[in-house]
């Protein structure tokens, strides 16, 4: 009996516990709420790892314009410096996804790319979809 049980918590083991949503959602890499930093630090550390991975997370739409150019972000806030909030998150390209007004809440999910701008290569994702979220998460996140 004993066996059988090892066998079985093995095969159990090498099948996962749970499931994905739908075959869609097998690899994207979900950033939630409770290690939000974190998760984000790491990616912008250990960038190459993550270059190319479908990436889905919440934020606060966000525009600016530069130089004749309009850049998208879906940020949530941290600590910055010098007693300023600070911005976490990435630049989203929408590929003809229309822009939110600034601070709706959003769902974005699309692939981590990189560019490069001037002297410093830019962290990017290119947007598969942005969804207007009915709740809003934690706008001020510190881990």
């Amino acid at each position: 009996m004993k066996r059988l049980f090892a066998v079985f918590m093995i095969v159990l083991l090498l099948a996962g516990c749970s499931s994905p949503n739908s075959p869609d959602d097998v690899d994207i890499l979900e950033i939630g709420e409770r290690f939000f930093v974190t998760q984000i630090e790491q990616i912008f550390i250990d960038t190459e790892t993550y270059l190319g991975r479908t990436i889905r997370y919440e934020g606060m739409f966000f525009s600016s314009h530069w130089e004749g150019e309009d850049f998208h972000y879906v940020i949530r806030h941290t600590f910055g410096c010098c007693g300023d909030d600070g911005m976490i998150g990435f630049e989203v390209m929408l590929n003809g996804i229309e822009p939110f007004p600034d601070d709706t809440w959003v769902e974005v999910t699309g692939v981590l790319e990189e560019y490069n701008l001037d002297w410093r290569t830019i962290l990017v994702i290119n947007a598969i979809s942005v969804t207007e979220m009915p709740e809003r998460g934690l706008e001020f996140v510190e881990n």
